[in-house]
């Protein structure tokens, strides 16, 4: 059994990303459904919005989905193997290599959208209000922001331990986690075992430093960054959603 280190902080190896789609498509994640949804919370805000930035966009699950019900729709990924899927699965999209605490692209869209938690990388307050800083610098007035953040302090359950398997494309996937409190980070250890006939059983693993945010701190990011800020329970993953508005 071979058992590569693959921690890879705030990016995947292309082995790990390809396993993240298959173990989330798996588990049953709809990025057609919160697609739609996003769209349909997005105009509810800003009617008439026609391009979409999706910041963090990892593989272009969601990128895929909202083609079509923008006339402009792009991405920014930090990760090159996650960005190179993305495109792959994408052709023709607009995919952009950038860090969402100091993006830059020339450009302003009608909404802009961070996913999956991926928020939860920032350090701090100070990376926290610099990326909400970019968003809003990339949204045409009356626009809107999207984000999903990670768990708050008092949401978020130590110790837990998150167990799937999935089999798909020939292949039995098994993954395990492990979430602890580091401080005012959450701290996970993801283990894989990837199965298929005629190969060694492989074993992969990567870790992740993710911030317990406050829900102020979010809250006090938009505000500094000039948008009207509101909080929906629920979410695509249960941990809720940011929208803030930049007044016209």
């Amino acid at each position: 059994m071979s058992t590569p280190d693959l921690r890879t902080g705030h990016g995947y190896a292309d082995g790990i990303a390809r396993l993240y789609d298959l173990v989330h498509q798996g588990k049953g994640k709809d990025y057609r459904r919160e697609a739609a949804d996003l769209a349909a919370l997005i105009t509810s805000r800003a009617p008439g919005a026609r391009s979409l930035l999706d910041v963090a966009c990892g593989t272009g699950l969601h990128l895929k989905h909202l083609t079509g019900l923008f006339d402009r729709v792009e991405g920014l990924e930090l990760s090159p193997d996650m960005r190179e899927i993305a495109l792959r699965r994408n052709p023709g999209a607009t995919v952009h290599q950038g860090d969402m605490r100091d993006f830059a692209l020339g450009t302003r869209y009608a909404a802009v959208i961070c996913m999956f938690s991926s928020i939860g990388h920032m350090s701090g307050q100070a990376e926290l209000d610099a990326a909400l800083a970019r968003f809003a610098a990339h949204l045409e007035p009356g626009g809107v922001v999207v984000v999903e953040p990670w768990w708050f302090p008092d949401t978020f359950t130590p110790h837990f331990v998150g167990a799937s398997i999935v089999e798909a494309e020939g292949k039995t996937i098994s993954r395990v986690s492990h979430s602890r409190l580091a401080g005012d980070a959450t701290a996970i250890d993801v283990h894989y075992l990837v199965a298929e006939p005629g190969r060694d059983i492989e074993h992969l693993c990567e870790s992740h430093l993710i911030t317990l945010f406050e829900r102020s701190a979010y809250e006090r990011a938009f505000e500094r960054a000039g948008l009207d800020v509101e909080f929906q329970p629920g979410g695509p993953s249960g941990r809720g959603l940011f929208l803030g508005v930049r007044p016209s």
